[in-house]
């Protein structure tokens, strides 16, 4: 195992980084600004980073021996040998994570859904902690078998005969104009003509009623 220890992260010399996704700060121990660089861990986790092609958001990674004290960590913690990361699931769906880190070569995982990170080490192999709850696919909900066909709903029926009827209506008008205008001879048939406008605007009345009842009672059965 190949690994760096500086006094501060700020120590490190350019040349000697090359996980171009990390930087010194983000793996230096937060209590006191040590680095040690281990590099096959680094490695791992670039390797991960790389699988999900999204940032890392690193809660933790070395910790000096006095820092590891000072929050509680494990005697033994892998963190002390730069060989662990806590991993926020801000922005990772926490199975799939998993599922990446294992692939990357990760052996120790501990879960904190409480807290939102994953741990992640270079093992022995083993686990701890409560799993993250599985999280819902933002699918659309899909359409209730009980809607009507649109082409039969009650609806369009009605709103289709109201339609016919009010063209029916126009059609007598214009008919009625033209027989009055041109038709002498057949002035007798202009009254029965106007009655009939008047049955087709009944009927277009009538269409009409029916489609806003129509429509007022399938949303109240929920089927719109």
């Amino acid at each position: 195992m190949t690994t760096t220890f500086f006094d501060h992260w700020r120590d490190v010399p350019k040349n000697a980084w090359r996980w171009s996704n990390f930087s010194p700060a983000e793996i230096a121990c937060r209590g006191t600004g040590k680095l040690l660089i281990n590099e096959p861990a680094l490695d791992k986790l670039q390797a991960l980073r790389d699988r999900l092609g999204k940032p890392l958001i690193v809660r933790s990674a070395y910790r000096s021996p006095e820092h590891n004290r000072a929050v509680g960590g494990a005697t033994r913690s892998k963190h002390m040998e730069g060989a662990a990361f806590d991993i926020a699931m801000t922005n990772h769906d926490p199975a799939a994570f998993e599922s990446a880190a294992r692939e990357a070569g990760f052996l120790g995982f501990g879960f904190y859904p409480r807290s939102g990170f994953m741990h992640v080490d270079l093992g022995p192999a083993r686990q701890w902690g409560e799993r993250f709850p599985v999280r819902s696919v933002p699918f659309a909900a899909e359409t209730p078998a009980a809607r009507e066909v649109l082409a039969e709903s009650r609806t369009m029926r009605a709103g289709g005969a109201a339609g016919v009827a009010t063209l029916g209506a126009a059609g007598v008008e214009v008919a009625q104009q033209v027989l009055a205008e041109t038709q002498t001879a057949i002035l007798p048939l202009v009254p029965y003509l106007d009655t009939l406008r008047w049955v087709f605007i009944a009927a277009a009345i009538g269409g009409i009623a029916v489609t806003i009842y129509a429509r007022l009672d399938d949303w109240r059965r929920g089927l719109r």
